[in-house]
C-alpha cells in the first residue's frame, strides 16, 4: 500500500470530521438535538467536552493539558511509525488500522489545539468554580477565541439511542428495575475512526501479523570423499 494511498484516507477523514465540527458549533446551539432524516435512532446531539474520546473526563485543567501533549506525541510518533510500516510493506489492513487511528486522533487534537482561538465561544475551565463551564448561543469565528492555545474542547454530535426507555430486569443486582438507554455515547467521527481502527486490529490481528513459513531451501554439504558410482544412497 502506497504512502499517498494512507495520506488520502486520513485526508478524508480529517475533512469530514472537521467540516461537521465546524458546521454544527456555528450553526446550533450546545444542547440541541436533531434527528436524521425522521429517525429516532439517528441523531445529532450537539455537545463539547474536554477530555478523552466518546465524552470522557481526564481531571480538571491540568489533566487535558497533559492529555492533550499527550496526543501531539502520539500524532508525532504516528506521523513516523505510518511511513516506517508503509516502507517496509506491512499488509494492507494492518496500514489502514493503523491510518484509521492516527487520523482520529489529529481529528481531536485540530479541536483541542485551535478550538479555543478561533471561536468566541467555548466549553471552558472556569477556575474559581474549578469545573467546566458551557455556554449559551451560537458560537462565530472570532479573533478572541474562549480560551488559548492547546485548551479547546472537543465537538461531539452523532448519537444513536437505538433502545431508549428500556429497563433492566427486576432479577438484576442494583439496576434491577431501572431505565437505561443503549446507545447512550455522544461522539465525533474521529472518535468512531479511532474506535473502528482498534476493533478491527483486534479482530483481525492474526491475519494482519501472520507470517508467511519461509520455503525449505537445499543444504549443499561441501566433502574431499570421492563419489563413485558405485556409491549408494539410502
Amino acid at each position: 500500500m502506497k504512502l499517498r494511498s494512507v495520506a488520502l484516507l486520513i485526508a478524508i477523514i480529517i475533512i469530514a470530521d472537521q467540516a461537521l465540527k465546524i458546521w454544527i458549533k456555528t450553526t446550533h446551539d450546545t444542547g440541541e438535538v436533531m434527528r436524521v432524516l425522521g429517525m429516532d435512532w439517528f441523531r445529532l446531539h450537539f455537545i463539547e467536552n474536554p477530555g478523552m474520546a466518546w465524552g470522557w473526563k481526564f481531571g480538571n485543567e491540568a489533566g487535558k493539558m497533559i492529555l492533550t501533549l499527550f496526543r501531539l506525541g502520539a500524532v508525532v510518533f504516528g506521523t513516523w511509525y505510518l511511513g516506517r510500516i508503509v516502507k517496509q510493506q506491512y499488509s494492507r489492513g494492518f496500514i489502514i488500522c493503523a491510518g484509521l487511528i492516527y487520523a482520529g486522533a489529529l481529528g481531536n487534537l485540530i479541536d483541542s489545539m485551535f478550538y479555543g482561538m478561533i471561536f468566541d465561544k467555548g466549553l471552558h475551565y472556569d477556575s474559581t468554580l474549578k469545573d467546566y463551564i458551557s455556554y449559551s448561543g451560537i458560537a462565530h469565528f472570532s479573533g478572541n477565541g474562549y480560551s488559548s492555545f492547546l485548551h479547546g474542547s472537543v465537538v461531539d454530535m452523532l448519537y444513536f439511542p437505538i433502545i431508549t426507555k428500556a429497563h433492566f430486569p427486576a432479577w438484576v443486582p442494583a439496576v434491577g428495575g431501572d431505565e437505561f438507554e443503549f446507545f447512550s455515547p455522544i461522539f465525533n467521527i474521529a472518535d468512531a475512526s479511532i474506535s473502528i481502527g482498534v476493533i478491527t486490529l483486534l479482530l483481525f490481528q492474526k491475519r494482519f501479523f501472520k507470517r508467511h513459513s519461509q520455503p525449505d531451501t537445499p543444504v549443499t554439504v561441501e566433502t574431499s570423499s570421492e563419489i563413485s558410482d558405485k556409491m549408494q544412497v539410502s
